[in-house]
C-alpha cells in the first residue's frame, strides 16, 4: 500500500480547501470568493445545528419536563391513595381485634371520628385563593 492510503484523513485547512475549490470556479473569481465557498458547508452545518438546538430548547425540553412531572405526580397520587386505604384497613383491624374485642361498630366510630376531626382541622387551616384585580 502507498503511504497516502495508510495515513488517516486530516482536516483540510481553509486555505487548502479554497485552493481546491478555486479550480472548480469560473475564471476571474478571486481567492476571497474561493475561501468563502470553502467555508459554506461549515456555516450551513452551524445553522442547522443552531435551528435544532433552538427547537429542542423551546419545544421539546418543556414538553419532556411537563410529561415527567405529570407521570411522577400520578405515581405519587396512586401510591398515596393505596397507602391511605391499606393504613385505614390495618388500623380498623387493629382496633377491632386488639382494642375493642370484636366490636367492629365501635372501631368504625373511633376511626370515623378521628378521620372527621382530621378533616375538620385541615378545613379550618385552608387559605382563601388570591383574587385577581
Amino acid at each position: 500500500m502507498s503511504e497516502a492510503q495508510e495515513t488517516p484523513n486530516e482536516p483540510e485547512t481553509p486555505t487548502a480547501a479554497a485552493a481546491r475549490i478555486a479550480g472548480h470556479l469560473p475564471p476571474g473569481v478571486g481567492a476571497a470568493a474561493a475561501e468563502a465557498a470553502a467555508e459554506l458547508p461549515r456555516r450551513a452545518a452551524d445553522v442547522v445545528q443552531l435551528v435544532v438546538d433552538t427547537i429542542h430548547d423551546k419545544a421539546v425540553r418543556p414538553i419532556v419536563l411537563v410529561t415527567r412531572a405529570l407521570v411522577f405526580g400520578l405515581l405519587v397520587a396512586a401510591l398515596g391513595t393505596v397507602l391511605v386505604v391499606v393504613g385505614s384497613i390495618a388500623l380498623l383491624r387493629i382496633f377491632d381485634v386488639y382494642v375493642f374485642g370484636r366490636q367492629v361498630w365501635l372501631s368504625y366510630i373511633v376511626l370515623g371520628g378521628a378521620l372527621t376531626l382530621a378533616g375538620l382541622a385541615a378545613w379550618t387551616r385552608r387559605t382563601a385563593p388570591a383574587r385577581a384585580r
